[in-house]
């Protein structure tokens, strides 16, 4: 067992649409990590992360206080797990000043996926300067060998990609959501190339462009034959196109 934690491994623990179950998969993991301290503090980043999504905002900052940044990874998923946890308060500029730490110590300590993620998260939290954060991000992301880096072209496109639908420029937002769909075939999973063909129907929709939207949604209903979204865009789509079943 390495000490220092994978970003492939740690994804396979997380199960974002059930964070008790994530809490409870990511303390067995640190219990199990005892031995290795680098290993365990990281574990427990994540640990505060899913007692973050359930609200438990106290019990999450009183783990991550705990924490020593014995290692550089360490400190870093401590500023960037303190920053999400303050954005989801609402204590935003205290977020912005966790984030914007998270992403300088990644870069002083060479954790490029990391100073992705924080960037990322900047992005998010500081909506007056996103291009700028996104801009950084993907610099990093196209310039990285690392596909691990580079999977975050995945997430950073689609958010541009709403972005840009929340100004009105549809145009320019199917081409980030298809670059977005080019990095999920690429790097991602069936998961993220699935919801980034959701995002181009949707944004074809927005273009007035009912009929092609239409058939990428009902090949996403035969995949995803629960997703309550799908379903929901076919029936606009299809009182769109005058469809009388």
């Amino acid at each position: 067992m390495n000490d220092v934690l994978g970003a492939a491994e740690l994804r396979a623990m997380w199960h974002f649409d059930d964070p008790q179950e994530s809490e409870a998969v990511l303390r067995a993991a640190a219990d199990g990590a005892a031995s290795l301290p680098g290993r365990q503090g990281e574990l427990l980043t994540q640990v505060a992360r899913a007692l973050g999504l359930q609200k438990r905002f106290d019990e999450a900052h009183h783990v991550l206080d705990a924490l020593e940044p014995i290692t550089p990874a360490v400190a870093v998923r401590t500023m960037l797990e303190r920053g999400r946890l303050q954005r989801d308060a609402d204590e935003v500029p205290a977020a912005l000043s966790s984030f914007e730490a998270a992403a300088v110590a990644a870069e002083w300590g060479g954790l490029e996926t990391l100073e992705v993620d924080a960037l990322h998260m900047l992005a998010i939290a500081d909506p007056d300067r996103a291009d700028v954060w996104a801009s950084r991000a993907m610099a990093i992301v196209d310039g990285s060998a690392d596909p691990e880096t580079r999977r975050w072209a995945i997430a950073l496109e689609n958010n541009r990609g709403w972005d840009l639908m929340d100004l009105g420029r549809y145009a320019e937002a199917l081409e980030r959501f298809e670059a977005s769909h080019r990095a999920a075939l690429e790097l991602g999973g069936p998961e993220q190339e699935q919801v980034a063909r959701w995002a181009i129907a949707r944004c074809l929709r927005a273009l007035g462009r009912p009929v092609e939207a239409l058939a990428m949604q009902r090949v996403l209903a035969e995949q995803r034959p629960d997703d309550p979204y799908v379903h929901e865009e076919i029936e606009a789509l299809e009182d769109a196109v005058g469809f009388d079943g």
